[in-house]
């Protein structure tokens, strides 16, 4: 399996295997490359829809150039714990922050988010998160506020009372009930349309299949979640099937 970084002309056959519909797996297969190589390329550089093989071999060259000019770390930046690769995980938080970016996030949301669930504590304070994003407190603070009204992470007060912003367990459940209740909410309100323009007509049979389909939907995220909520408490490989 061929190692170093993806060359120009491997970028325009992926692009090429995108626009043909083909999954990483047969991307990566006909490349003989890992397909964590080629969902993180495709992942990092705007993803299956807006991938462009030029555009991604000129931001990995910059990226490149920045890290050959890139000062020595500073020495209160967080050391890599567990012997692991330092470059490797930066940019897994990339990966990551893209696929939170898709999602809706605005950037700096997505990246302080993935920050966060990326570090062995799972909780940083305001100046740990800037000094590791390199950012200001300010676009911290916004970014924070954004993700606790969103129920995607928690405060709380350390030893020190110092404020430190956390994701645990219980947040991710959290957020995906809450995403469960905004779903109903829609179909609440679809529900409303029906008597508004009058039952039987083609808007308001419209509007009630709405509400019944997200009926379901919500309904069914709700209880899985409920189902599922033992495997975030769980240490890896000790999960049962009774979730399922």
């Amino acid at each position: 399996m061929p190692g170093g970084r993806l060359t120009q002309q491997e970028r325009q056959q992926i692009a090429l295997g995108l626009a043909d519909g083909l999954a990483y797996a047969e991307i990566a297969r006909r490349l003989d490359r890992p397909t964590s190589t080629i969902t993180r390329e495709v992942m990092r550089n705007g993803g299956p829809t807006t991938y462009r093989a030029d555009l991604a071999h000129r931001a990995t060259e910059r990226r490149a150039h920045r890290r050959r000019k890139a000062a020595p770390r500073d020495p209160g930046s967080p050391v890599q714990a567990h012997g692991r690769d330092a470059e490797a995980v930066r940019e897994y938080e990339e990966t990551f922050t893209t696929v939170f970016m898709q999602s809706g996030l605005p950037k700096m949301t997505a990246r302080v988010l993935a920050g966060l669930y990326t570090t062995d504590a799972g909780s940083l304070t305001a100046s740990e998160l800037a000094g590791r994003l390199q950012v200001s407190p300010a676009s911290v603070s916004k970014a924070v506020t954004f993700l606790e009204g969103q129920g995607l992470i928690r405060r709380e007060r350390d030893e020190r009372r110092r404020e430190r912003y956390v994701v645990d367990d219980d947040v991710m459940y959290q957020s995906t009930m809450a995403g469960a209740r905004s779903t109903a909410h829609l179909g609440e309100v679809a529900r409303q349309g029906v008597g508004i323009l009058g039952p039987g007509t083609p808007a308001a049979a419209r509007l009630e299949n709405i509400a019944r389909f997200v009926d379901f939907v919500s309904e069914s995220i709700a209880r899985a979640a409920d189902q599922a909520r033992e495997v975030l408490h769980a240490k890896p490989g000790t999960t049962s099937d009774s979730a399922d």
